[in-house]
């Protein structure tokens, strides 16, 4: 459902929410090598989490990739839209155009009873609630 790109996207934010200090930024190198992605994903991923202010960046010898406090509260699903858009949590789970309830696929009801918890889990978790995890060593983004 989510693309390897979005995956990419959720686990750098968390990276940089979980291990960086207010004044501290992640270069795009950091962030590659500790999440295990390409630079050129994690660079061109970055910017659009930008864009959509969904982190925060700057230049210069001490820029980088940063996260504010309130950028932590907002949820998982701004990141999942500002990467593979909004009709995630719409398409048809065999990839068919014209899917509905009126015209469904085979596996039609049952794939959108699972998008739908899984669109009402991104839309309550916060970054920050996944950090809490991260911190407490309950969870991890390696491995």
């Amino acid at each position: 459902m989510l693309s390897n790109t979005c995956k990419t996207a959720i686990k750098a934010v968390i990276y940089l929410a979980s291990n960086q200090k207010a004044s501290e930024k992640a270069s795009i190198k950091q962030i590659s090598e500790f999440i295990g992605a390409s630079e050129h994903t994690v660079g061109k991923m970055l910017q659009t989490l930008v864009k959509q202010d969904i982190i925060k960046s700057s230049k210069g010898p001490l820029g980088g990739f940063y996260i504010t406090p309130e950028q932590c509260i907002q949820p998982l699903k701004n990141i999942v839209e500002a990467i593979d858009g909004p009709q995630v949590f719409k398409e048809c789970g065999l990839g068919l155009s014209k899917c509905s309830s009126t015209h469904p696929c085979p596996i039609h009801n049952d794939y959108k009873e699972s998008r739908d918890i899984l669109e009402n889990l991104f839309s309550n978790k916060t970054i920050t609630d996944l950090c809490i995890s991260i911190n407490l060593g309950e969870a991890y983004l390696f491995g």
